[in-house]
C-alpha cells in the first residue's frame, strides 16, 4: 500500500479551488496518496468553500481553519501555498520550519529576496519546495524540448517570444495590476521566464524597458449575478474600474549563456490585434511552439526539407516518452497533439504537479522546479525592471545577488524584509 500523505491547502480563493480540482483529476488517474485534511484561510468564506468542494471529489470534508497555527496537531505532512504571492515568503518560512513539504503557487515569491529567505529556509531544513509552473508540463512542450535535446533544428540562434493584448481589462484579479502585490509582468513573466530557460538553458543577461500603458483598469464581470469561471465569485465582489500601479508590459533583449539571443515582448495593454507567437530558429531549421495548454501541434521546418507533417514529428524523436503520470492523464506516452477542453487541459497539468511532489516526499527525490529554479524565474522577470529603471543591461545572478535591486527596494520596504 502506498504511503498516504496529509495534505493542506493555504489560500482558498480562485487558486486553491483551481489547485484542487487539479488534486481530483489526479485521483481519477488513480494517484490517491496525497489526501487533503485542512483547508486554511483568514478568510472563512474561502476555505468552507474549499472545504464544501473537497467533500464532493473526495467523499469526506476536510478541517477549515483560520491561521497555520491551527495546523500543527493535525499531523499535516505537506502543504500547498495558494495565497497571494506577497505573502508566500512568510507563509513558506514557517511551513518549513514546521517540517512540512511545501509546494506553492508561482511566482515563488513577491521579490528576489523574499525567494532568498525561502531559499535559506530549505537549506536550513532540506525540505522540498516545489513550484507548481505548469506551462512546461504541457505535453507539447515536453515534445519541443525532447526535439531541441535531439537537434533537430541543430544550434539554436535566436527565440522569439511576443504576447500582446488586453487593453485596458483587469487580468483576472485587482492584485496583478499591484506593484506591491504582484504585477502582471511578475505574475505572466515568470510562466515565460521558466519556458525559456526550460527550452534553451539559462539566461544570462537582459536589456528591457517596462511601460504602463493602461493606469486604468476596467472589470467586465464586477457585479455580476452569474459570474462564470472559477475566479469569478470573487471577480463580481471587484471594482468595475481601478488604478493600475504595476507596469503592463515589457520589451527586451535576452542573452542566453549558449549563445541564443532571445526577443521579448509582453505586452498586457495591446490594442488592436492580438499577438501570440514562441519561436526558435537554428542552424537547421525552426520550430514554432502552439499557444500553452492549447493542444496544438509544433510546426517544424528544416533546412532542404521544408515543413514537416505533423503526423511526422514524432518520427523525429522515437525515444521521446512522456512521464508516467502525464500518460495517464493524457491517455499516451507518445502525443504531438491533443484535445481537451481548456479547464480539463489546466486540471491534469495541476495533476501532474501534485503527483511529482508526492513521488518526490515518498522517494526523497528531487523536483523539477526547485527553489532555485522559482528564484531565477522571478529574477529574469525583475531583470527587465530592473534593466529598464538602470537604462543598462543587467545580469541575472546581479539580480539574485540582490546587487541589482533599485524597482523592487519599494516592495521589499512594504514587505518589511
Amino acid at each position: 500500500m502506498r504511503q498516504q500523505i496529509r495534505l493542506a491547502i493555504i489560500g482558498c480563493g480562485g487558486m486553491g479551488h483551481r489547485h484542487l480540482s487539479g488534486l481530483a483529476e489526479l485521483h481519477r488517474a488513480g494517484y490517491d496518496q496525497l489526501q487533503i485534511v485542512a483547508a486554511c484561510d483568514p478568510v472563512a468564506d474561502n476555505a468552507n468553500s474549499l472545504a464544501d468542494q473537497a467533500k464532493e471529489y473526495f467523499g469526506n470534508r476536510p478541517v477549515v481553519v483560520n491561521d497555520l497555527s491551527q495546523l500543527v496537531d493535525l499531523d499535516i505532512q505537506a502543504v500547498d501555498v495558494t495565497a497571494t504571492p506577497k505573502y508566500h515568503h512568510t507563509i513558506i518560512q514557517e511551513t518549513l520550519r514546521n517540517g512540512w513539504h511545501t509546494m506553492v503557487e508561482k511566482p515563488m515569491g513577491l521579490t528576489v529576496r523574499a525567494c532568498n529567505l525561502m531559499k535559506k529556509a530549505v537549506n536550513d531544513t532540506g525540505l522540498i519546495l516545489s513550484v507548481a509552473e505548469n506551462y512546461r508540463r504541457d505535453p507539447i512542450n515536453r515534445l519541443a524540448k525532447a526535439l531541441l535535446e535531439a537537434n533537430v533544428i541543430g544550434i539554436p540562434r535566436f527565440l522569439i517570444h511576443h504576447t500582446v493584448g488586453g487593453a485596458d481589462q483587469m487580468l483576472i484579479s485587482v492584485w496583478r495590476h499591484k506593484k506591491n502585490e504582484s504585477g502582471v509582468l511578475l505574475d505572466v513573466g515568470v510562466h515565460y521566464a521558466d519556458m525559456m530557460e526550460y527550452l534553451l538553458g539559462e539566461i544570462e543577461s537582459v536589456y528591457a524597458k517596462i511601460r504602463l500603458h493602461e493606469p486604468i483598469r476596467q472589470n467586465r464581470r464586477a457585479g455580476a449575478s452569474d459570474p462564470a469561471g472559477v475566479y469569478g465569485k470573487w471577480q463580481k465582489e471587484m471594482p468595475t474600474e481601478f488604478e493600475a500601479t504595476a507596469e503592463d508590459a515589457a520589451y527586451a533583449t535576452l542573452q542566453f549563456k549558449s549563445g541564443a539571443v532571445g526577443q521579448y515582448i509582453e505586452d498586457h495593454a495591446g490594442r488592436g490585434d492580438g499577438l501570440w507567437a514562441r519561436q526558435i530558429h537554428g542552424s537547421s531549421g525552426s520550430i514554432t511552439l502552439p499557444g500553452d495548454r492549447s493542444g496544438r501541434p509544433i510546426q517544424l521546418n528544416l533546412h532542404g526539407q521544408g515543413k514537416i507533417e505533423v503526423d511526422q514529428v514524432l518520427e523525429l524523436v522515437p525515444d521521446f516518452r512522456l512521464d508516467p503520470i502525464t500518460a495517464s492523464l493524457f491517455g499516451n506516452d507518445r502525443l504531438s497533439s491533443y484535445q481537451f477542453p481548456f479547464d480539463e487541459t489546466d486540471r491534469k497539468l495541476l495533476a501532474f504537479e501534485y503527483g511529482e511532489f508526492a513521488q518526490a516526499i515518498t522517494n526523497n527525490s528531487s523536483v523539477e522546479v526547485d527553489v532555485d529554479q522559482g528564484t531565477r524565474s522571478v529574477a529574469i522577470s525583475y531583470a527587465m525592471m530592473e534593466s529598464s529603471t538602470l537604462n543598462r543591461a543587467v545580469t541575472i545572478d546581479e539580480v539574485i545577488a540582490e546587487d541589482a535591486d533599485i524597482y523592487q527596494s519599494e516592495i521589499n520596504r512594504d514587505l518589511q524584509i
